[in-house]
């Protein structure tokens, strides 16, 4: 029997920035419980382990983008990284975030807007539940490109509802057209067990000589 608590159910309801973050803070004590004991939630652990597969050393930097309270990250520190930044909109899930001691850096910022991050900053990005409903739109994968050094890599989830819906799936085949990244792996698996809800998870390399310039505008 599926169990969505409520203060899910408001972040994917949310129809502004303000509602999101509202959503959020007041989840953000309860998110870990909620999604990984109530609701079965091993994106963040699937993820991680999909990113470990395709890099060639443990000793790298890496960008946790729509971090929350820092599942992803404590995937990552399980399997031997350190040298972790989050980043995340709502300053509540980043408190609880921090309290885990797994970050070298946290950065509150508006994935929609071009991010404040010099480019080719990272080895690698990971980003698990955020391109989904009512959170981040498709033109945030130039982005990520950006902030990701050429031949590093790219992890991600899209929800399945949302994959066709918001366009991800039109961007990354653009995105590959262009020359921006290759593809290294897609799985669709398990995402909220006790939900029955799957995801799709991708892996991308970003292209070697890629400098993909921002798109982002105020607004977009």
């Amino acid at each position: 029997m599926k169990t969505t608590p409520k203060l899910w159910e408001a972040t994917y309801e949310a129809t502004t920035d303000d509602e999101l973050m509202c959503a959020y803070g007041n989840w953000a004590d309860l998110y870990d419980r909620d999604t990984c004991n109530v609701m079965g939630y091993v994106g963040p652990s699937k993820a991680a382990y999909q990113l470990d597969r395709h890099l060639p050393t443990r000793n790298c930097r890496v960008l946790d983008a729509g971090c929350g309270t820092g599942l992803v990250g404590e995937a990552l520190c399980g399997l031997g990284y350190s040298q972790m930044d989050a980043m995340d909109l709502s300053k509540d899930m980043l408190k609880e975030a921090d309290k885990k001691g797994l970050y070298q850096r946290l950065i509150t910022q508006d994935m929609n807007q071009q991010l404040n991050i010099p480019d080719n900053t990272y080895d690698a990005t990971i980003c698990v539940g955020t391109f989904t409903y009512a959170h981040v739109g498709p033109h945030v994968f130039e982005e990520l490109v950006r902030v990701t050094r050429p031949g590093g890599y790219i992890s991600f989830t899209v929800r399945d509802g949302a994959f066709q819906k918001y366009g991800y799936r039109d961007k990354m085949l653009e995105m590959e057209a262009d020359n921006q990244w290759s593809l290294k792996e897609l799985k669709d698996d398990d995402y909220l067990v006790k939900e029955e809800v799957s995801a799709k998870f991708f892996t991308y390399q970003v292209k070697e000589g890629c400098a993909a310039a921002s798109i982002i505008t105020q607004g977009e």
